[in-house]
Order: C-alpha cells, then structure tokens, then sequence
C-alpha cells in the first residue's frame, strides 16, 4: 500500500537516516564505546574529531566551513562577555539563512535541494547551540574559562547524535556530564543498546502504519474533503495528526537519545504523550524538554520570568515565543501560530492566578 506522501519532515529524515545518517551514527557509536573503554579521559575530543569528519563527510567542505565559522564568530562575539551582544549575534546568524543571495550560492553547493535543507536544518540547529555556549561563557567567571575554552565549543556544537536535528542540550548540561567519569560495563551498554533500538522499531513501525493506512495529512492537502466533513470527523482529524507528530518524534528523538545514553549522559526526556495533555504549558514543558530548557534558561528567566511584575511576564513570554516563530522560519503562519500559543499560556497563567485568590477559593 502506498504510503501519504505529505509529511515531508518524516520522509525527509527517513530518507536520509536509511541512505548515511544511520550508518553515520553508527560509527559514532563505535567510537564512543571505544574511547569509552580505552581512552576515557580524551572522550571529548575523540568524539569531536568524528563528528567533524561526519559533518565535512555529509555536508561536504563548504558547510563544514560555515559551521565552523559560526562557531568561530559567536566564540569571539563572547569574548565581550555582554549577553545582549551575543543575542545579537545569534539573530544574525541565523537571519543569514533567509537572504536569497546567501540561498542560492549554497543551493550551488549541491546536486540536490534535500542536500541543502540538510545544510540548512543543521546550521539552524547548530545558531542554538551556539548561542548556549556563548551565553554560558558570558555569565561565568574568568577563573572558569578553562571549561569554555573554543575545542569544548567545537566538542558540544560538533558532537553528532544531536548534531542534524537536536534533541537541545544545553552546554552546562553538556559539559559537567562529558567531563564525568564513570565505570564503563560493556554488558550494561548493551542491554541499554538492545532495549532502545527494540523500542525504536516499535515506534517506527507504528509511525509507518499511521502514515500507510490513514493519509491524515493527504486529508489536510485538500480543502474539499475538510469542507464535507463533520466537526467530529475534524476533531479526529486534529487529534490524528498530533499523535502522528508524538510518535514521529518519539523516533527521531529517540535514536539521538538512546546514543547519548550509550555516551554515558542523561538525555532530555522524550516527549510526552499529546492525549495526556491539557494546557499549552504543560505541551510546552514536556514536548521538547531540551528547547523548553534553551528557552527558560537563556530568554524567559533573564527578561523576568514569573517573578516579574505582570508586564514584564508578558514581555518575557512574548519575547520567547517571537524568538521559537522566528527560529522556526519567520514566516507568517509561524507568528500567528507563536501568537497564538502565547495567548493560550496567559490566559492559563492568568486563570491559575485569579484561582489562587483566597477570595475565589472561597467562593468555589
């Protein structure tokens, strides 16, 4: 049976996965485990020299060269240690991306455009971790620069589980987990590595059912069927789709997760179940764990966060939101979509906060 062919996210990654990213991680995997168990102390480093190979391997040697002149630039940009100037920076990286001329010479690059949105989907990637590293060296002190040097940069912006697609892994995260040394069992390894990729089939096969049998996205292509059918049959239509984006992310976070535990660190969680959900902020906290982290600990707490006044807890909430539209692709279904979260998560914050009132609880 054919399958829906409009969910191009997961074709794109499927594709890619079976022709070199799965045999590519792979390989990082068996560098991992060796390094692991001979050469514990220069882990790091070993793992950084793979996934530079892999991305100059994939990407060829003009994207190696714009990720690591990325990464260059937002290094020295943090030498100024001025958070406001680092943000800058990012924005600007990243709305290099979107200039037609700066489009079409890397278009130019490649045979294919699937290579370039690769490019393009790991460089957008990479601006995150980037600004990560270049904040966290921004607010510590110059006796800890040691940890911040520019190779651990290179170690968190190159290491290549996370490296095309995420998951988010904040570098204080990163870096106290690397640099922990832990015993090494082989047998411990392997049941992790035997029960994950067991699990992993299992999603995918599930995923490949939904995207055989039930062409939800073909559905939402086309404005007649949408026209002619029920309010319910809309609503299970909505709820498909959303289940169908659970499971395909449990996939594709799943694999990067399952390295990084064979790596000896702790992933973000995976994401929560879309039917257990009942509020846009628990959607946004448990989802994607490592972007809700990324977005809490470097744009929501420093503008304010909660313990501000009420304007500034809608300053901090829309600046997040704006940036995620932005990062996103800028486009305007993505502000409106941002916008519309936004609205959800305070009116929820509002509603809790008339419901804490001594008054209201009474009253209920």
């Amino acid at each position: 049976m054919p399958q829906d062919p409009m969910d191009f996210e997961w074709s794109y990654w499927i594709e890619w996965g079976r022709e070199r990213i799965l045999w590519l991680l792979a390989g990082h995997l068996l560098v991992s485990q060796v390094s692991r168990l001979l050469v514990e102390k220069y882990k790091p480093w070993c793992l950084m020299v793979y996934g530079m190979a892999a991305c100059w391997l994939l990407l060829g040697i003009k994207g190696f060269a714009v990720i690591l002149l990325h990464a260059a630039i937002s290094f020295a940009v943090a030498q100024f240690q001025l958070s406001l100037l680092t943000w800058l920076c990012s924005l600007i990286l990243l709305s290099t991306l979107r200039i037609p001329a700066v489009e079409e010479t890397k278009r130019k690059w490649y045979d294919t455009e699937n290579e370039y949105y690769l490019l393009l989907f790991t460089v957008s990637v990479r601006c995150l971790f980037c600004t990560s590293f270049s904040l966290e060296y921004c607010w510590h002190a110059p006796t800890q620069k040691s940890s911040y040097s520019f190779p651990w940069m290179l170690a968190y912006v190159f290491y290549y589980p996370t490296f095309h697609n995420g998951p988010l892994m904040n570098f204080d995260e990163f870096s106290k987990q690397m640099r922990r040394q832990e015993a090494f069992s082989v047998k411990t390894n392997l049941s992790i590595l035997i029960v994950g990729i067991i699990r992993i089939f299992f999603w995918w096969c599930l995923a490949e059912l939904m995207i055989h049998l039930m062409y939800i996205h073909a559905l939402y292509s086309s404005a007649l069927p949408l026209e002619s059918a029920s309010y319910w049959a809309l609503g299970g239509l909505a709820l498909a789709q959303v289940l169908f984006f659970y499971v395909k992310y449990l996939v594709l976070y799943g694999v990067p997760a399952l390295l990084l535990r064979m790596d000896g660190l702790k992933p973000p969680a995976l994401p929560c179940c879309v039917s257990l959900m009942h509020s846009f902020t628990k959607m946004w906290r448990t989802f994607d764990v490592g972007l809700h982290r990324f977005l809490v600990r470097y744009i929501y707490v420093p503008m304010g966060g909660s313990h501000s006044s009420l304007l500034g807890t809608l300053l901090s909430t829309a600046l997040t939101f704006a940036f995620i539209s932005y990062w996103h692709g800028g486009q305007s279904y993505l502000w409106y979509w941002g916008a519309l979260n936004w609205l959800g998560v305070i009116v929820e914050n509002g509603t809790k906060r008339i419901l804490s009132i001594s008054l209201i609880q009474d009253l209920i």
